[in-house]
């Protein structure tokens, strides 16, 4: 699965750098610190899958996700919150296919990104 491209936000610089070592060595890797810049770059590189924190700043995971999925209505979007509780029930509004709560093991992710990866050709 390394040709598959997975984009990673999260404003938090020690966890996105964290999520990217967990995936790099089965994804290319490309990575956000907010909610700008990874629609940027979801519009540069077209990734098989996104992974994004839900509070970011700039333009939250949310928001961020609309956008997305207005560019590529078959967007894969998985969040990612420590506060699962009162934020995940919204980007699932929004589009995304699943939310994480933080903190999640390595394990878990991966399943999670293969879980929708296997279904795109």
């Amino acid at each position: 699965m390394k040709n598959k491209k997975v984009l990673i936000a999260e404003d938090d610089l020690a966890l996105l750098e964290t999520l990217a070592i967990m995936l790099k060595d089965r994804y290319e890797i490309y990575t956000a610190r907010n909610g700008e810049e990874l629609i940027r770059l979801f519009k540069e590189n077209r990734p098989d899958l996104v992974v994004t924190d839900i509070l970011m700043p700039e333009i939250d995971g949310v928001e961020a996700t609309k956008r997305i999925l207005e560019i590529d209505p078959n967007a894969i979007v998985i969040g990612i919150t420590a506060y699962y509780l009162s934020k995940a029930k919204s980007l699932l509004e929004v589009g995304a296919k699943e939310v994480l709560e933080k903190p999640f093991t390595r394990k878990k992710l991966i399943e999670t990104i293969e879980k929708y990866l296997s279904k795109k050709t």
